[in-house]
């Protein structure tokens, strides 16, 4: 999902400038945010063999989403990748369904496969941040948004539902509360369970606000277990119960995030919610863009570093400052300054 809204300033460029139809294609877990997402007009969904995915993918399937994507006879293809990944796939399966026009980034020379191919810098030269990296690419067909933060729509009714939600789950809310966000995809991205336990007692110290801890359906006995640990009435696990349009509500209505590296860190982002990321030292890119933020980094756990060779070069080449976890003491204090001028913004 947070590619998919990373991409968002990029292909509002796109409708902004050149008033065109655009139709995404996305995994299965991009797809679910897509409508939220302002530029997409239609999707269509794969989970394609060269992206991270526990579906299987066969060719058989890969030549019916060929042909599926050249009944549409669109004018151009434009693939948008991060650093560490080849165009050269995709570039491959939208020059079989017949699209006259194909743009990427790409390292290798992809000679016919791309009609207009922009050298791959990133990361051997500089890094740039995902978005920053969408923009320019859209840019080379001098399209660019008006507003370049990120985006997010969402049904208003979406945020009654959301509270009524809540309420169901044992409690009425009438103030605002912080979300934690303690789920992550990739082992190597992980904030353990029980320093998430100090920080939520530290924060209703702090704060005396209520705390949600959120997640997806598969995340959920990791929330109720840091929600048990604390032995808190005003720990509620949300995860798993709400709809994407609800969850962005919902973070949208937090006074603060306090989340791992994933997509709630660009939900966050979206809705100008102030957070605080616990980083693992990866994906330097993903960082919240332009919103009120702090990052505070931790070192990826001997044993999960990437296989892949261009991250590796980054970690060699890129390292922060970073030689254990955040302390729950740091992650109030960075909380409180958040706070502070969130305060002062709305004075």
């Amino acid at each position: 999902m947070g590619d998919v809204i990373m991409t968002g300033p990029a292909l509002r460029g796109l409708k902004e400038t050149l008033g065109c139809h655009i139709t995404l294609l996305t995994s299965r877990a991009g797809a679910v945010i897509a409508h939220c997402v302002s530029g997409v007009d239609a999707v269509i969904t794969a989970d394609l063999p060269w992206i991270k995915s526990n579906v299987q993918f066969d060719a058989g399937m890969c030549a019916d989403l060929i042909a599926t994507i050249a009944a549409h006879q669109f004018d151009g293809a434009i693939i948008f990748t991060v650093y560490s990944q080849s165009a050269l796939p995709s570039a491959m399966l939208v020059f079989m369904a017949a699209i006259p026009l194909r743009m990427a980034y790409c390292r290798e020379n992809p000679y016919g496969l791309l009609t207009h191919w922009i050298p791959d810098a990133e990361p051997y030269s500089y890094i740039l941040h995902q978005v920053e990296r969408d923009l320019l690419l859209v840019k080379y067909l001098d399209a660019s948004p008006a507003d370049d933060r990120l985006a997010l729509n969402y049904p208003p009714e979406a945020a009654q539902t959301m509270l009524r939600t809540l309420q169901k789950a044992g409690r009425q809310y009438s103030g605002p509360w912080i979300l934690l966000h303690p789920g992550v995809s990739e082992e190597k991205r992980a904030y353990p369970s029980a320093l998430w336990v100090s920080v939520a007692l530290a924060l209703q110290k702090s704060f005396g606000l209520p705390l949600l801890l959120s997640g997806s359906a598969g995340e959920a006995p990791l929330a109720f277990s840091i929600a048990a640990a604390t032995g808190s009435k005003d720990v509620q696990v949300v995860a798993g119960r709400l709809t994407i349009d609800e969850f962005i509500a919902c973070i949208h209505k937090s006074a603060l995030v306090i989340t791992v590296n994933t997509a709630t860190v660009h939900i966050a982002a979206a809705t100008q919610t102030p957070q605080v990321i616990l980083y693992a030292t990866t994906n330097p890119q993903h960082t919240p863009w332009k919103s009120p933020a702090e990052v505070l980094y931790f070192p990826v756990s001997r044993g999960l570093e990437s296989k892949n060779e261009v991250i590796k070069h980054v970690h060699r080449s890129w390292q922060p400052a970073a030689t254990g976890y955040p302390s729950a003491a740091e992650i109030v204090n960075a909380a409180q300054r958040l706070l502070q001028e969130d305060l002062k913004e709305k004075k």
